[in-house]
């Protein structure tokens, strides 16, 4: 007899199957994007323009952690899938062991290094005498102390999800974006801790999230593929290449962001701190767009994997069309909103008018990006769900980091401040144009793969 998530992967109508997945992984996405929001919110309430772009000068370091995250948590899911896909449930179990032990250790390490090259890290990404301290604050809890549940509670929710468990994974995820929603004005205005209260929030709400993750998994007993006993690590069937490979294009992109990032917010410093408040506050509300397009991705991502594995090469095809419709259409509306809408959302930010005033500029140029990211971020997936790997990474480094960085050196020589934003939806256009020509091919190869399996069965049957 069929387990529901079998039936959910092999039979449920693809309608159903896409949105039972995506549906619940784009919320997830989105709290957990509304949560890193609510820090500049809450911190913007403050009304310390330093404090605003201390925050933004930080994410680079907390964009790190979630390419760790997704090194070890999409590389595991995408092998977890395509094991359960040919019923090898103990090379599941070891890779999730693998996974989440090696996940953990690299988080611990990151930690450290970052508390010992603060002094040497915080000038280099662009904090002056107003803002090190703020930064030095923020950093202690988000990224020293709280690596470790940051990356695990992320690592864990992928992996829940590679099983087809997306409700209970979307709701760990939740769980720490709203429990850092209401903890953030608790520490910050009663308690008087200001960025360090916002700081201290997310650690404590990313460790209830892990709590939660761990506990799920623990119930779930032998039920369960995921396995958080340490003996199952191994090195072994070659999962730790095909972990790492696969994840990385995922991570690649994440560790390119943070030196976009950086280079960003350098360029940006340059000017004036009131154009790096108002790009941290664009930034954080385009990362709505992001989120939505990688819940749209990542949610299927299972489902693409189990059936590559399974051979139903129909269903797979009929999974990423509808995907991709749903998708794109989603995208275009989020643009037309951002941009005509863009005042009042940076506005309800921070009330400074030189802050607004590029805040509304930049989110008009950057929410462009959209369309594109939709495209980009599932022809990603679903070459990661097949366990490919150049295709991925050229598309990751591509987006970012490999083009963005030396437009916005270029755009900044040619037309200042308004250039180095553009160069983000210049670079996001080329990547998707290149992700089509590199997924156009592919999608003809399915079609003959899928043609050659149903004529043997068919020959098969007769």
């Amino acid at each position: 007899m069929k387990t529901h998530e079998q039936a959910l992967f092999e039979d449920a109508p693809v309608w159903r199957a896409v949105t039972s997945l995506v549906v619940p992984t784009v919320i997830s996405q989105v709290i957990s994007v509304i949560y890193n929001m609510a820090d500049t919110f809450f911190i913007g309430q403050i009304g310390d323009r330093n404090q605003v772009a201390a925050a933004s000068l930080c994410l680079p370091m907390f964009i790190f952690m979630t390419g760790v995250a997704n090194l070890f948590g999409i590389g595991g899911a995408s092998l977890i899938a395509r094991s359960l896909g040919v019923g090898d449930r103990d090379k599941a179990r070891r890779t999730g062991a693998f996974s989440i032990w090696t996940a953990i250790g690299v988080a611990f390490v990151y930690g450290i290094v970052i508390l010992l090259v603060r002094p040497v890290l915080l000038p280099a990404v662009g904090a002056d005498e107003e803002t090190y301290e703020f930064c030095n604050q923020y950093l202690i809890w988000t990224v020293c102390i709280g690596a470790v549940p940051s990356v695990l509670n992320q690592v864990l929710a992928h992996l829940v999800r590679s099983e087809g468990h997306s409700a209970q994974a979307s709701f760990g995820l939740a769980l720490g974006g709203v429990l850092n929603i209401i903890l953030d004005p608790i520490f910050i205005f009663p308690m008087g801790l200001e960025i360090a209260g916002a700081a201290m929030a997310t650690m404590i709400s990313n460790a209830i999230a892990s709590i939660y993750f761990i506990i799920l998994i623990l119930r779930k007993g032998e039920e369960s593929d995921i396995c958080l006993d340490p003996r199952y690590y191994s090195v072994k069937q070659g999962i730790p290449r095909e972990v790492v490979l696969v994840g990385l294009p995922s991570s690649l992109m994440n560790m390119m962001a943070v030196l976009s990032n950086i280079t960003l917010n350098k360029l940006m410093s340059s000017y004036t701190n009131a154009a790096v408040a108002g790009l941290g506050v664009a930034k954080k509300v385009d990362m709505i767009a992001f989120a939505v397009a990688t819940g749209m991705s990542q949610g299927v991502l299972p489902l693409i994997a189990y059936n590559y594995a399974a051979g139903n090469y129909r269903r797979m095809k009929r999974v990423i069309r509808f995907d991709f419709i749903l998708s794109f259409s989603i995208a275009v509306a989020e643009a037309v909103l951002l941009f005509t809408c863009a005042a009042p959302i940076v506005r309800a930010f921070i009330d400074d008018a030189e802050t607004i005033r590029y805040g509304q500029l930049f989110q008009r140029i950057i929410c462009l990006t959209a369309p594109f990211i939709s495209i980009t971020m599932l022809s990603i997936t679903c070459f990661q769900s097949v366990g490919k790997k150049l295709e991925p990474s050229i598309l990751s480094l591509l987006r970012k980091g490999g083009l963005d960085i030396p437009f916005m050196f270029i755009m900044d020589a040619m037309f200042g401040i308004e250039g180095i934003v553009w160069a983000t939806p210049i670079a996001d256009l080329v990547a998707t144009t290149v992700a089509v020509i590199l997924f156009v091919p592919y999608w003809r190869h399915l079609t003959a793969r899928m043609r050659e399996t149903e004529a043997l069965q068919a020959t098969e049957g007769a």
